[in-house]
């Protein structure tokens, strides 16, 4: 039986773990999580009360969280491409940067987004200027720790740039990088260039008109 993956191709974790199944060709179910499917939205939520995606389904596993999804599909569908370093060192400095992208340019960046969609009112000025803040300093460091280096860990594309991929193409929409950060739009280009992730962005593309700050007409 193949994996089954609940997911959204629009949603930037949903895109960090579709990049890891395409990266090694991984055979899975995809269920697409839609408000005109009821019958999956149902099955999803009484999976995850939580409901947030993706989720997997492997058998009698159920597996949440895209860094954790990552991990499982490393260790049980292991693929060309190791996205989990075997070296013990190497696998903590990809999951450094994993956290790295997940909590200072996903998770500002989405405070920002779901800012936006409140009724106006209800948002937050001074959340809205820490966020951007975040970012500002997240770009910041990364332009230097990008100096010299392919992807996120030196010349190997791993776990940390299946997040880094969505999360930078999502920020610099919501929040745009700086021009004098070379080495990270130099990175972003890279990671849109990737077969792996360029599918993941192309399948989200229907969807564009969704994101509350409007995207962009490139990418």
């Amino acid at each position: 039986m193949k994996p089954v993956l609940y997911a959204h191709p629009f949603s930037s974790y949903c895109q960090k773990v579709l990049t890891a199944l395409y990266e090694n060709g991984t055979a899975f179910e995809y269920r697409l999580l839609d408000h005109n499917d009821p019958e999956t939205l149902a099955d999803f939520e009484r999976r995850w009360p939580i409901k947030r995606f993706p989720i997997l389904v492997d058998g009698d596993r159920q597996v949440m969280e895209a860094t954790i999804l990552i991990e499982y599909l490393d260790l049980h569908y292991p693929g060309p491409v190791r996205l989990i370093p075997a070296d013990p060192d190497r696998a903590i400095e990809v999951r450094m940067l994993d956290r790295f992208f997940d909590n200072y340019i996903s998770t500002p960046q989405q405070r920002i987004v779901f800012n936006a969609i409140r009724a106006e009112a209800d948002r937050d000025p001074y959340g809205d200027k820490e966020a951007r803040e975040m970012l500002e300093r997240a770009y910041a460091w990364l332009e230097r720790n990008m100096e010299g280096r392919l992807w996120a860990s030196s010349d190997t594309f791993t776990l940390a740039d299946c997040g880094a991929g969505p999360f930078l193409f999502y920020a610099d929409w919501t929040h745009a990088i700086d021009p004098a950060f070379t080495h990270v739009h130099a990175y972003r280009k890279r990671l849109l260039a990737r077969p792996s992730f360029a599918r993941a962005v192309d399948e989200g593309r229907p969807f564009r008109a969704y994101f509350p700050l409007g995207a962009p007409d490139r990418d």
